[in-house]
């Protein structure tokens, strides 16, 4: 990197005179620096995104070229709307300034100067379903798909290659930590990684990962190129810094090589997608990687009440290593978190329902609430009792309980029971069993309601390869239709027998499984299977059209999320649930040291959606925290980590 960054043109006004009105004084040194490296700590809530865009407009009326700016974001839906907010502030020049996302920008270096890395201009780019397509292609090619043991399937394979070129780890390492079931399975599936990249170059394609990779090699490998680009662009700036993978850091800190002048803002605290391949050091490193850099931090929050505030302070106090800052407010009141401890799970449905409920009658609006979750079965019970008391709502990260394959594979085995000629439901869990086609279920379905049960298990198909399978099929349904035992049992007697389909079928057959438990669980609050069908499954035409993505619909909708879908949203009501160790923190990461602080981050994220009411709900759940978990279920480590908790919320129940 040069040692002297290109100093701001300044045309006889004070620099920044204009804006010192609409900013604080935190926004304004960031808004206002004066060149080279700066690093913007943006707490939640605290303007980050008006930093930048007032960043834009100081540069571009100081003289600076528009087009020598380059804006990265992550979706070109917010590059475009800073560009816009920054030519209201100023002027039609803004609009002028080179934005949009990392890949974006790499496809357009790419189409330029693709040749001296052996690509053609006319490159062709293969979005991910594509992707797979061909993975899979190669798989078959080599001849894996024959392969006796069990073979990832095509997205699971997709999801191995990428994992290994966003964090730049040979394959291997993807499998040890991430796909354990597949790691002896190691050299066919570098195999066919190996032969995916040969492929792509052959045959001038790219993926959405090569984009970024093959871009940042032309920086790195050709430093003329990289000279030519980095005085274009004498002005980078970079949103969310803390999502950005090796690779875009990498790019970044070359484009910035000449002049120095680069721009990262983003919050330590909010780095939570670490599985899509972010990595946390990039944010914690940037001094390292550019010595004589400014940093600034952004504290004063425009979202939250200071009782909010002080316990998300609290939360974050504990992690490992962060960027010190103590979030504030200057709106004055609101009241202390609420911490319940309901004595079940299905109780704390019940709990959360019920303050929705009332918060409803105080004149809350429903999309002001939003019940947060580490898993999307987590608000599996919920669902149901929203369902049942006519409260709209919709789910982000992940799908309505009711609405997953899994779920729905089971409950059709229930349907089948109670009614022999639903051919639907026959056809649905016919097509489970390996080797069962379209046409062959067709058929099944069409013999068991003419002939009954038995043709499942008749003299032809008896020489089938999938004969036990059928027998168990017979076994299975001939107990549930005859109707002498507790729903509870039904349901086990087909969650045992559907257990090794799920795992056939679904390469996240573990993530899967909690849903089952969460099933067997309501099962056994219901009389009848009739009960628990029409509950799960009957909906008002009301509320199926209420699932149209439309705002106007939304707007009377109560919000349900995983914590990773709600980043950089804010209700005004918010519950946090399942705030017990083995949830949340998740399972998955209690014997991980960087997996727990993650978690904490999580969790901080969550919290600080809440802009006047936070429910923190720790159920008193049954047994281990999940079917792979070795916690005990107690309340969640990050809550008793705080030493002055009882200071910072009210308790209830």
């Amino acid at each position: 990197m040069g040692k002297d960054p290109s100093p701001i043109p300044n045309h006889g006004q004070a620099p920044g005179t204009r804006f010192a009105s609409a900013l604080n004084e935190a926004q304004y040194r960031a808004v206002t620096h004066p060149g080279g490296p700066l690093l913007v700590i943006a707490g939640a809530g605290t303007g980050k995104t008006r930093t930048l865009v007032y960043r834009v407009a100081y540069l571009v009326e100081r003289g600076v070229d528009p087009r020598s700016i380059l804006l990265l974001t992550f979706t070109r839906k917010a590059a475009q709307e800073m560009m816009e907010r920054a030519s209201r502030i100023l002027d039609a020049r803004c609009e002028m300034v080179a934005g949009g996302t990392f890949h974006s920008f790499a496809n357009l270096t790419l189409r330029r100067y693709g040749s001296l890395l052996g690509y053609p201009a006319s490159f062709t780019i293969a979005d991910r379903s594509d992707a797979e397509d061909l993975v899979n292609l190669i798989r078959t090619e080599l001849g894996f798909h024959k392969n006796k043991a069990r073979f990832p399937k095509k997205r699971a394979l997709m999801n191995i290659i990428s994992r290994a070129a966003n964090c730049q780890v040979p394959v291997g390492t993807v499998l040890a930590e991430e796909y354990p079931q597949y790691e002896d399975l190691a050299p066919e599936i570098e195999k066919i990684a190996e032969t995916y990249a040969l492929y792509k170059q052959e045959r001038a394609v790219m993926d959405y990962d090569d984009l970024l990779t093959k871009c940042r090699d032309l920086l790195r490998d050709h430093p003329d190129v990289r000279r030519r680009i980095s005085w274009t662009y004498e002005h980078i700036l970079i949103d969310e810094f803390q999502d950005t993978n090796a690779v875009q850091a990498e790019i970044g800190a070359f484009l910035a090589s000449e002049h120095g002048n680069i721009m990262a803002v983003g919050d330590d605290c909010q780095s939570i997608y670490s599985f899509r391949g972010a990595d946390f050091r990039n944010i914690m490193d940037f001094p390292k990687r550019f010595p004589d850099c400014t940093v600034v931090t952004l504290e004063e929050n425009y979202r939250s009440t200071q009782p909010v505030l002080s316990f998300t302070n609290a939360v974050i106090q504990n992690a490992r290593e962060k960027y010190s800052k103590q979030l504030f407010t200057r709106t004055a009141g609101g009241t202390k978190p609420v911490y319940a401890r309901p004595s079940s799970e299905i109780a704390q449905a019940l709990y959360v329902l019920q303050k929705i409920q009332k918060h409803l009658q105080d004149g809350v609006p429903a999309h002001e609430i939003a019940v947060l979750f580490r898993a999307g079965w987590h608000s599996n019970d919920l669902e149901v009792l929203l369902n049942k008391n006519g409260i709209p709502f919709v789910k982000y990260g992940g799908m309505k309980f009711i609405e997953a394959a899994h779920i729905k594979d089971v409950l059709a085995f229930l349907k089948a029971a109670l009614n022999p000629a639903d051919a639907v439901s026959w056809h649905r869990i016919l097509l489970l069993i390996e080797g069962v086609g379209p046409t062959t279920a067709k058929r099944l379905a069409e013999s068991v309601h003419k002939k009954g049960l038995e043709a499942l298990v008749s003299k032809p198909l008896q020489k089938r390869k999938y004969a036990a399978t059928l027998q168990a099929f017979h076994d299975t349904m001939t107990r549930l239709a005859a109707g002498r035992e507790p729903v509870s049992e039904k349901m086990e007697a087909v969650l045992t027998t559907y257990q090794p389909l799920l795992e056939a079928k679904y390469d996240d057959a573990p993530k899967r499984t909690p849903d089952l438990r969460s099933l067997a669980q309501m099962a056994e609050r219901y009389e009848s299977v009739e009960a628990l069908l029409a509950d799960l499954t009957l909906e008002s035409p009301e509320q199926a059209l209420a699932g149209e993505d439309t705002p106007r619909r939304r707007k009377d909708h109560v919000v349900l999320s995983t914590i990773h879908s709600a980043k950089g949203l804010e209700w005004e009501t918010v519950f946090i649930i399942y705030l017990v160790d083995g949830h949340l923190p998740s399972s998955y990461a209690l014997n991980d040291d960087d997996g727990i602080e993650e978690e904490r981050r999580l969790f901080y994220v969550a919290a600080t959606r809440a802009k006047r009411h936070l429910y923190l709900v720790a159920p008193k759940v049954q047994g281990p925290a999940s079917f792979y978990s070795l916690a005990t279920g107690g309340p969640s480590r990050f809550l008793f980590e705080i030493g002055r908790l009882g200071e910072l919320v009210r308790r209830e129940a």
